[in-house]
């Protein structure tokens, strides 16, 4: 009689006490100007900070509290912490380890550890006016997170209580939000672009047009529009009141991975 064997996947890191170079695909990039700090994640589960003001040995530190990819990055608060009352340049950063975790960039350490998420979360979105981030991933969940409850979580008080935006069959594989956190854009496999208003919580409404997979996504400072990258290689410029595409730009000739809006 054949027992029931169940698959699973084990991984493990053999590394050198310092490792000054990435050693795999760098998923994410983040700039702190305040501190002229480069913040690099990626395939080898190391977030990196350099000094990019020092042209030998520009390695500040290295924090590898993450067990699998890093996804995805953002830095937070504007260089000073308001729970902390002291200049230090907090960041969140996704994994494909199913975690979101909390750092503190200036001394370099994990503040806290999310883990509400079943499968890889791969995007982040920043609402800086609100200190809000969202996480999303393969589990068809987005998550809101108060930044400020997150980095007053000690050893003995680190419950966050939290229920997600949605949930639904969809993977998310960009996310947006505008910098007030009045709406929350996020886009997949499935060629449609749902959009919400975070604090009704509200039905969300579904945004057509791309026949491929969403792969990036902005939202406009004003909430009133939205621009998406597709692997059908084209940008589209969304009005949310009237719910549907008013441009399309077809300069790509494959899949768009990432966008950028300015003020």
């Amino acid at each position: 009689m054949n027992a029931c064997r169940k698959k699973g996947r084990l991984s493990f890191f053999i590394r050198a006490e310092i490792e000054p170079k990435n050693r795999s695909g760098v998923n994410s990039l983040q700039y702190d100007p305040c501190t002229d700090r480069l913040f690099t994640a990626g395939r080898d589960s190391i977030i990196r900070v350099w000094n990019t003001k020092r042209q030998s040995d520009p390695l500040v530190h290295t924090m590898e509290h993450h067990a699998d990819w890093v996804t995805d990055i953002v830095l937070c608060c504007g260089g000073k912490n308001r729970t902390l009352q002291a200049f230090v340049t907090i960041f969140i950063s996704a994994s494909n380890d199913t975690t979101v975790k909390v750092w503190n960039a200036t001394k370099g350490f994990c503040m806290s550890t999310l883990g509400t998420h079943k499968d890889y979360v791969r995007v982040l979105a920043y609402a800086q006016h609100r200190e809000e981030v969202a996480s999303a991933g393969l589990d068809g969940a987005i998550f809101l997170w108060d930044i400020r409850t997150l980095t007053a979580l000690t050893p003995t008080n680190n419950t966050v209580e939290t229920r997600p935006l949605t949930t639904n069959d969809e993977s998310t594989y960009s996310l947006a939000m505008n910098p007030s956190g009045t709406v929350i854009v996020a886009g997949g496999p499935y060629k449609r672009i749902w959009v919400w208003d975070p604090r009704s919580r509200s039905k969300p409404f579904d945004l057509r047009s791309h026949t491929d997979s969403i792969r990036a996504l902005a939202v406009r400072p004003n909430g009133e529009e939205i621009i998406s990258g597709s692997s059908d290689g084209t940008i589209k410029i969304w009005s949310l009141g009237m719910q549907r595409c008013t441009d399309t730009i077809r300069i790509h000739s494959e899949s768009v991975f990432t966008l950028q809006v300015g003020n």
